[in-house]
C-alpha cells in the first residue's frame, strides 16, 4: 500500500514538512540553517534556501488566517513604538498590543512623528474592524495628534509605567533581530515581522496567568488551528 502526502500546488514537500519548518522557524529563535539541520537529523533532506522560500511564501498566509479565527481582543490598545536600524537608516517599529498582551498589529515606518501615528491609527481599527474603549501610550506627543483626529471617542492615558504590556511584546522582535543580524529592509521587517508577531504570539499564551490545566488546553487549542484545514493554503 502506498502512502500519499498532501502537497501544496508546486512543491514537492508533504504540507507536513513545510508546515513544521515555518513553525520552527517562527515560533523558536531559530536561524534556517538551524531549521535546516532539524530536519536533516529526522531524514529530511531541504536546504535553508528552500526553507527561507517556505516562510516567505506560507508565513504571511498562515498569519492572516490565523488573525482571521483569533477570539476577538481586548478593548484596551497600548501602544509602543521601538527604533530598528535597517541598513544604517533609523526606522520605527509601531506595535499595539491589547490588555491581555496579544499583539493586534505592527508597522515599520521610518517616521516618528504625527503623520506616522496617524497612518498606524487608521491601519488598527480597518484590520480589527471596531474601536477601542481606552488607549495606553508612552509621552510620545504624536499620539495625541492621532487620538484626536481618529479616535476621539476612545479614552487616552498617557504613563511610561502604564505601557509595559507593549514594551515587553518587543523583546521577542529583538531577539530576532540579532539571530537575523539585523534586517536588510524595511520591506523584508514588516513581511517578517507581521508573521512572526502573529504565529510566535499564538504559541506563547501569557502562561503565569494560567493554571497548568489552563494552559495544556490553550495550548492543545492553538495547535489545533494551526492545524485545520480552514488555516492552510487552499
Amino acid at each position: 500500500m502506498t502512502l500519499e502526502f498532501l502537497t501544496y500546488p508546486g512543491y514537492r514537500f508533504p504540507t507536513e514538512i513545510i508546515d513544521h519548518a515555518v513553525w520552527l522557524y517562527h515560533v523558536f529563535s531559530l536561524s534556517l540553517r538551524d531549521v535546516e539541520l532539524i530536519l536533516a537529523e529526522r531524514g529530511i533532506t531541504a536546504t535553508y534556501e528552500s526553507i527561507r522560500q517556505w516562510c516567505h511564501r506560507f508565513g504571511a498566509e498562515f498569519a492572516r488566517k490565523l488573525r482571521r479565527r483569533r477570539p476577538k481582543p481586548g478593548d484596551t490598545w497600548h501602544l509602543d513604538e521601538v527604533y530598528l536600524r535597517i541598513n544604517g537608516a533609523l526606522h520605527y517599529l509601531w506595535r499595539a498590543v491589547d490588555q491581555r498582551g496579544v499583539v493586534l498589529d505592527i508597522l515599520v515606518q521610518d517616521r516618528r512623528n504625527a503623520t506616522a501615528a496617524k497612518r498606524f491609527f487608521k491601519r488598527l481599527p480597518a484590520g480589527l474592524k471596531y474601536k477601542p474603549r481606552k488607549i495606553v501610550t508612552d509621552g510620545l506627543r504624536s499620539y495625541g495628534v492621532a487620538h484626536r483626529d481618529l479616535l476621539p471617542d476612545a479614552r487616552h492615558r498617557t504613563s511610561r509605567y502604564l505601557n509595559n504590556r507593549a514594551e515587553n511584546s518587543h523583546q521577542p522582535t529583538r531577539r530576532r533581530e540579532r539571530q537575523m543580524q539585523r534586517f536588510k529592509s524595511s520591506e523584508q521587517a514588516q513581511h517578517f515581522l507581521s508573521s512572526h508577531a502573529m504565529i510566535y504570539g499564538h504559541f506563547r499564551p501569557r502562561r503565569h496567568l494560567m493554571s497548568a490545566d489552563q494552559y495544556r488546553r490553550t495550548r492543545a487549542r492553538a495547535f489545533q488551528r494551526f492545524r485545520c484545514k480552514d488555516c492552510r493554503w487552499p
